[in-house]
């Protein structure tokens, strides 16, 4: 349900989520990813929303794949981006050993606990040996409705806790930042790069 409440959101609120991320610069933790991986690599934009990260990867000469539950955002990001963007629930991903890398940016902290740790076992399972996930939440211990949509916030605590859950995948980096949009900046986001063992 709290799931359906935020594909809601973003599908009604879809112009002015678009226009408060679409320009953000995000340079600095784009290359942080990028520098984990091989030219050309192979990366799947997890939760893409307005597609901004998708645009800058393409521009940088990497082959990516991009989907969103919104159906909208959906629209605006292929128009953004120039490739067909694929509406897809995070519990539907069902591949296996084909990405070098995911980037989840401030999407899979929609979902509570137990679907968190489902997703992120499908998402070890959808990458490649040695694979990378960039992932990102609001840093607390909130977990619930905040503003329309559901959140589950995480501490490195936390997330070390989380991560008991699934099997093969470690972190390499996390580290704690403001958030990217300047009105914003007094709140904390925990990033983390994690590596497929």
């Amino acid at each position: 349900m709290e799931h359906n409440n935020t594909l809601a959101y973003y599908d009604n609120h879809v112009d002015e989520f678009y226009r408060s991320t679409v320009s953000v610069e995000f340079t600095a933790v784009q290359e942080r990813f990028l520098r984990k991986l091989e030219k050309g690599s192979y990366i799947l934009d997890f939760g893409c929303g307005s597609g901004r990260d998708t645009k800058y990867f393409l521009e940088q000469g990497y082959c990516v794949e991009a989907a969103d539950g919104s159906a909208e955002l959906c629209k605006r990001a292929s128009q953004y981006t120039g490739i067909q963007v694929k509406q897809m629930l995070f519990e539907e991903l069902a591949v296996e050993d084909k990405y070098d890398g995911i980037w989840a940016c401030s999407s899979i902290l929609h979902l509570p606990i137990d679907k968190l740790v489902k997703v992120m076992q499908k998402m070890m399972a959808a990458l490649k040996k040695n694979g990378i996930i960039y992932t990102s939440f609001k840093y607390g211990t909130f977990s619930g409705e905040r503003n329309g949509r559901f959140f589950t916030d995480m501490t490195e605590t936390t997330f070390a806790d989380l991560l008991q859950g699934v099997t093969g995948l470690e972190v390499e980096e996390q580290w704690v930042s403001s958030d990217a949009r300047p009105e914003r900046s007094g709140e904390k986001w925990l990033n983390l790069i994690l590596r497929k063992k």
